[in-house]
């Protein structure tokens, strides 16, 4: 072989090295796994460390299934894989068992544990022929006076999906997220008349995210270099079912001991005033919650008041356009959730090195559109008309269109970032007329935005 061969496959080698040390630093999987026990939720821990009752409630579970009847959604084709794990009563049992609640009956395979009795008369009465009768009796079969009754009734996909990504000069990074939604109705319902005496409703979001990274150039004429790496992490759907069936069996024991439906079960000096406040609040916190567990009561009044700190660049008809810092302070009134007026004030230089250099103040007016109001997160486009005040020249008038984003850092105070473009009306902001361009200029902003007022 070559010398040419012999550096290709060294070099090969020596890639593949690096790409399996590369898999242990990212902690990717690289050899096969042992068994391991089942994953611990933070809903099995509130479900044991649950006050005991006085005594235990037997219960009965016939069936609790997916009744969405959703396949997995899939980009390439049909999936005929079901979206939710169908062995859903089985987690509630669990879920009963670790509470320390209940006594779970089978019920859900009824016709086998009597079958089963049945086997085991016939085989007393056969080979015990001489026995007393009594002897080859079996105990009788528990019988619930609560039955559960429900199921997963909704499996929402991409509720909340987005990603941010950059590439410069062949080298790239880019993330995206996907959220799904499950949600589950569970009611107790008593075998004495069928009265339901308790329903309650609990959902849990799925998150699916990935990570990638990409390097793409020519190191020659013939040469090319191209690496990627990437890491995906989806949110198991059956940890997900699990914790959204262990938060309504606590649910559905707290809510009981509050409106007493458990009767000889809740002791009354069995310390449940903690468990029961903290649960009402929460129900409290709950209320006017958004999908995505945003909670948009707390967030954007009726008027803000703002500021914030520019960096300005013109583009006229001399060379040599600077960067310059200014600023901005502004009122807001909301005429809806999405749309509000907007008055400010603004500070600007617009120069070119070593030609011109001028100083602007003057007003604008704009109107500001919200994508999504209910959300801590949001972006915004605004546009309007402003005019320019400078000593010793004449004004000037201009429109002014833009975007950023803004977050709520807390519930009246939010950081915002902005880029607008100022679109003169003449061409002589510098005092040049050239050409047929009118004057125009690029802003970026950072600053604060304070809220108050009634909603």
């Amino acid at each position: 072989m070559t010398t040419y061969t012999y550096t290709r496959i060294f070099f090969c080698s020596f890639l593949l090295c690096i790409l399996q040390a590369c898999s242990s630093i990212f902690g990717l999987p690289s050899d096969p796994e042992k068994p391991t026990m089942g994953e611990v939720t933070s809903s099995t821990a509130e479900l044991k460390n649950l006050p005991l009752p006085k005594e235990k409630i037997v219960i009965g579970v016939y069936k609790f299934r997916d009744q969405t009847g959703q396949y997995k959604p899939s980009e390439n084709g049909n999936n005929w894989s079901t979206a939710v794990p169908q062995g859903t009563t089985t987690i509630l049992i669990k879920a009963l068992e670790d509470s320390h609640w209940f006594i779970p009956i089978e019920r859900e395979n009824i016709a086998n544990l009597l079958n089963e009795r049945q086997i085991i008369r016939s085989t007393r009465q056969e080979y015990i022929k001489d026995a007393d009768k009594n002897s080859q009796a079996l105990p009788p079969l528990l019988y619930a006076g609560i039955l559960l009754e429900g199921g997963v009734i909704s499996y929402d996909s991409n509720i909340l999906t987005g990603g941010l990504g950059a590439r410069y000069f062949g080298i790239g990074a880019s993330t995206q997220y996907r959220q799904d939604r499950i949600t589950i109705y569970l009611r107790a319902v008593s075998t004495l008349n069928g009265e339901i005496l308790k329903t309650v409703y609990t959902s849990k979001t799925i998150l699916s995210t990935s990570v990638n990274g990409s390097f793409f150039r020519y190191i020659d004429t013939e040469r090319l270099l191209e690496a990627e790496v990437g890491l995906t992490q989806n949110e198991p759907v059956q940890l997900a079912v699990t914790e959204a069936i262990e938060k309504a069996v606590k649910s559905l024991i707290v809510e009981g001991i509050r409106d007493k439906i458990w009767g000889k079960a809740v002791d009354s000096n069995g310390g449940y005033e903690a468990l029961i406040n903290e649960y009402n609040r929460e129900q409290e916190q709950n209320n006017g919650r958004a999908v995505g567990g945003k909670y948009p009561e707390n967030y954007r009044q009726k008027v803000s008041v703002f500021a914030n700190v520019e960096g300005q660049k013109v583009k006229d008809d001399y060379v040599g356009p600077k960067m310059n810092a200014g600023g901005k302070i502004g009122f807001k009134y909301f005429l809806t959730p999405y749309l509000n007026v907007e008055l400010n004030g603004s500070y600007f230089t617009l120069e070119n090195s070593n030609i011109v250099k001028r100083n602007y103040f003057g007003p604008e007016v704009n109107l500001e559109y919200l994508l999504f109001p209910k959300y801590r997160f949001s972006p915004y486009i605004y546009g309007g008309a402003g005019a320019m005040y400078s000593s010793k020249y004449k004004p000037q008038y201009k429109a002014q269109f833009g975007g950023g984003l803004e977050y709520m850092i807390s519930r009246n105070v939010s950081l915002r970032a902005s880029a607008q473009y100022d679109l003169g009306f003449k061409d002589n902001w510098e005092g040049l007329v050239n050409g047929k361009r009118k004057d125009q200029a690029l802003r970026f902003g950072i600053g604060i935005n304070f809220y108050f007022g009634n909603k």
